[in-house]
């Protein structure tokens, strides 16, 4: 049975003033847009929730973002492009570089000359580990252990940095872990989160030393530009 056309313009009033459009009224209500027009002309217009200003705005942006990722991802391969392949020299300059940031690096107060290299970010593991090939370290001289925060997928992110390397995870070192402090508030959680690579060039002393000399080169090669 149809209901009486005042019992209609009632549950019209009434979705109109619960925020609903006109289109989401006629939908529910099954009438002619002209007529839900006709029927709640007279209530104020309903303020938007936030979840609808929300909507709207992102509605309003989106056009913008995409743009702006489109923009992003071109310049990105613009660049990779500009590299295109690398020399044998090239990659060796770029390892010196590498490992001078995010290698361990032996103190006047504590000596240290050993190859371990420690990175999050697999890619950078894979350019150290294509630049000691390239240098002539032998595989079996290179050790791995993952270093990750105790509360994270510890088995998940062993097979990962393992597949990673091309080993079983039965020839990675003990793990170590890291302590949660529940005050601090971390953001690098979640599946894409592995904890870090730690690779260790065993019987390294003279290839760290190496390293080094390699790196003050780079310095004063440099300076003599400027």
């Amino acid at each position: 049975m149809v209901p009486p056309k005042t019992d209609m313009q009632a549950r019209a009033r009434e979705l109109r003033l619960a925020g609903k459009t006109y289109d989401e009224i006629v939908a529910e209500l099954g009438v002619a847009k002209s007529s839900v027009s006709l029927w709640v002309r007279d209530p104020p217009k309903p303020r938007k929730t936030a979840e609808q200003m929300h909507e709207m705005r992102e509605a309003r942006w989106a056009p913008h973002r995409r743009a702006q990722a489109i923009k992003r991802i071109e310049t990105k391969l613009e660049a990779a492009h500009e590299i295109g392949r690398m020399t044998n020299r090239e990659l060796f300059l770029v390892g010196v570089g590498l490992y001078w940031s995010e290698g361990s690096k032996s103190k006047p107060h504590r000596l240290y000359e050993r190859a371990t290299f420690i990175n999050s970010d697999p890619d950078m593991i894979q350019v150290y580990l294509a630049w000691l090939a390239l240098l002539g370290v032998h595989p079996d001289r290179i050790q791995y252990r993952v270093m990750i925060h105790e509360n994270a997928d510890i088995a998940r992110s062993e097979k990962f940095w393992a597949d990673l390397v091309g080993i079983d995870t039965t020839a990675l070192k003990k793990t170590t872990l890291k302590k949660h402090n529940p005050k601090t508030v971390r953001k690098n959680v979640g599946e894409g989160y592995h904890g870090c690579l730690v690779v260790v060039v065993l019987r390294s002393a003279d290839l760290y030393r190496r390293i080094e000399g390699w790196w003050y080169g780079i310095v004063v090669g440099a300076k003599a530009t400027i």
